[in-house]
């Protein structure tokens, strides 16, 4: 990728970690076209086309048409009831400029009026109570909209293997830390992707491999507060945003789920076929190193692949990689 100057963004990653497993055949044909230096357009273009998580975007775009359509039948109701009262006003006012008159009425003649003001009231009460009860049944399908609409946007949020957060909840999560000074000094990034797991994938093939992911994904999930937020960003690596904390706190919760991964024995009890050790490795970044989202993803990435250089399975800061290193980490070839 770094080759082909495309930046590390995670759907990049995963648009080209599927074009080269070669589990999308269309995909890897529309990748290859774009050539040896294709525009983020394109491949933003690519991934709105091949990726699930797009349809649940129109999914909640559809929810979103429903509830306006409701929200318009509404309106279109109010507007009806202002000028039915409209006109019962204008009833009262000329009953009222009549009666005002010094112009004597006959006995029959005040009948009539009582009569048509009789009339009017009573239509117009009944027409208030089929508004009231109007509204109170579009109301329910209006909580019912809303309830789907809430059910679909977390499912356009959420890693369809892992059920865990997925790569367009993090980006939108991540852009949130830099909307305040108190979110850039106490937050951070933690990046982990599992070792090797190209070779996992060769050896057990990709169910094994889904396995893992989710094994990995549940450890993640459980090994952290329940505030903190998880997230798969594409392919074998995974995404912890951390709030409310120092760097050496960051660092003992990475390097906690990191041990949890490495302890954690991968069998299949069926067929009792031992996977092997499974180990990750991470990097660490605080926003505060950072000058914007996409530059804290760029520090806490490049600080993965320092772990990957020198051994994998461990967790490196940002903050320790001396820039005199150079960009070595970018030739390293991630598996």
């Amino acid at each position: 990728m770094a080759q082909m100057g495309v930046i590390g963004l995670p759907r990049n990653y995963e648009i080209f970690y599927e074009a080269l497993t070669g589990t999308n055949p269309a995909l890897s044909l529309e990748v290859i076209a774009l050539g040896n230096r294709p525009t983020q357009d394109q491949l933003d273009l690519v991934g709105q086309k091949f990726f699930a998580l797009n349809h649940g975007q129109g999914i909640v775009e559809q929810a979103r048409e429903i509830l306006a359509r409701e929200l318009e039948g509404v309106a279109s109701l109010l507007r009806n009831e202002r000028s039915h009262l409209e006109r019962y006003g204008k009833v009262l006012d000329e009953t009222s400029s009549g009666l005002n008159s010094r112009t004597a009425m006959s006995q029959e003649l005040l009948q009539k009026i009582v009569g048509v003001m009789a009339v009017a009231t009573a239509s117009t009460i009944d027409h208030g109570k089929q508004v009231a009860s109007t509204l109170g049944d579009k109301s329910s399908e209006l909580e019912s909209v809303k309830s789907k609409l809430e059910e679909y946007k977390k499912l356009a949020d959420t890693d369809p293997l892992t059920h865990i957060w997925n790569r367009r909840a993090f980006d939108r999560r991540i852009a949130r830390i830099y909307n305040d000074n108190k979110g850039i000094l106490f937050s951070a990034l933690i990046l982990a992707d599992i070792d090797r797991f190209k070779d996992i994938n060769d050896r057990h093939g990709h169910p094994v491999g889904d396995k893992i992911l989710r094994i990995i994904a549940d450890i993640f999930q459980s090994s952290v507060h329940r505030d903190m937020f998880v997230a798969r960003t594409g392919g074998e690596e995974f995404a912890l945003i951390v709030e409310g904390t120092t760097e050496e706190a960051t660092f003992e919760i990475a390097d906690r789920v990191r041990l949890l991964v490495a302890q954690t024995q991968l069998k299949d009890i069926q067929p009792g076929v031992n996977y092997g050790q499974v180990t990750v490795s991470m990097g660490v970044c605080m926003a505060s190193d950072a000058e914007s989202p996409e530059d804290l993803y760029a520090k806490a990435d490049r600080a993965l692949y320092r772990s990957k250089l020198i051994g994998r399975n461990r967790v490196t800061r940002y903050s320790t990689i001396a820039e005199r290193q150079g960009k070595n980490w970018m030739l390293y070839k991630k598996d």
